[in-house]
């Protein structure tokens, strides 16, 4: 059965027809406000229609950055959706496309989480954690075969772990939060320090800027140059990355650790440190077998997108 997989983001819909082997077999996407709620509903619903008059849909899944309902039906809260507070997203589809066929609400990281595991570079474990590295940290955790949503929807809000009391300020309100010091605003905010702190090692970083703002591509960019710092900034996020990840995987022993968004672009000279720190904070599983092995994910934009549509067949 092809489903449609939407991934909803702050500014536009990504769409695809999908089908049962996470193949994309069509797609679209459409620019949306984020302010006005209503109208990402008929995009969606749009694009719905605009896709099923070429291809058989027998269900939707809707990938909302936000906490979604353990029904899987409505969105508790979006910080990037003004309206989405309890929010009948589900409801709200089925009554635009007019369609009798399963709507389904899942978490982005969730659905981006699934679709590695299904189809990426999970694929063929049972075990399975997910990292999303952005502007937050994002994350999705399977265990035994089945994705952790938690009893109220809100489960593997890794990146609100505290891993320095009295650290760093969070968007959430409390501080010292892992994402403070493992996202991608973590390296760049270190980054723009070094700028300042270190002027004469930061003489690539600041080219790169070329009087502008330092953004993370830029230290990727720098890092796979060779440049020392810019080396060095991203072993001090594999660290964090590393370090907390061996926390979680404390309790839920994962195979496979998938990092996932942007800085994955810097390959080994993010996963190096990542695994070294991951090891070295795991030490009493000596044997390198029974260490989780850390990738990086392969689906990229299109996770959300094809997560969705297979969780909305289950």
């Amino acid at each position: 059965m092809h489903a449609l997989g939407v991934d909803i983001g702050g500014t536009k819909i990504a769409a695809g027809v999908v089908d049962e082997n996470g193949t994309i077999l069509a797609q679209l996407r459409r620019p949306t406000d984020p302010t006005d709620a209503p109208s990402i509903d008929r995009a969606i619903a749009a694009a719905y229609h605009e896709l099923a008059a070429e291809h058989e849909i027998g269900a939707i899944g809707l990938a909302a950055a936000g906490f979604c309902s353990p029904d899987r039906r409505s969105v508790a809260f979006g910080p990037n959706i003004g309206a989405w507070r309890d929010y009948p997203l589900a409801e709200r589809i089925a009554e635009l496309t007019d369609t009798s066929i399963p709507v389904v609400v899942e978490n982005d990281a969730n659905a981006a989480g699934w679709a590695e595991f299904r189809y990426g570079v999970g694929a063929g474990t049972d075990d399975f954690l997910m990292l999303t590295v952005g502007t937050g940290l994002g994350g999705a955790a399977v265990v035994g075969g089945a994705l952790v949503r938690g009893a109220y929807g809100v489960a593997t809000e890794v990146g609100h772990m505290r891993v320095v009391p009295d650290g760093r300020l969070c968007g959430c309100g409390h501080f010292g939060c892992w994402e403070q010091y493992a996202s991608g605003s973590a390296l760049v905010r270190t980054a723009r320090a070094a700028l300042v702190a270190h002027p004469d090692r930061a003489a690539r970083l600041r080219e790169l800027a070329e009087g502008g703002e330092l953004v993370g591509p830029h230290v990727t960019t720098a890092a796979q140059e060779g440049d020392p710092l810019a080396i060095e900034l991203f072993a001090e996020l594999g660290r964090w990355l590393g370090e907390g990840a061996a926390t979680v995987a404390a309790f839920m022993d994962p195979s496979v650790i998938a990092i996932g968004g942007g800085v994955g672009d810097a390959g080994d000279l993010l996963l190096r440190p990542t695994q070294e720190a991951f090891e070295r904070v795991l030490p009493a599983r000596t044997h390198r077998s029974r260490l989780a092995t850390i990738a990086i994910a392969t689906l990229g934009n299109d996770a959300g997108m094809v997560g969705a549509a297979d969780l909305a067949r289950h």
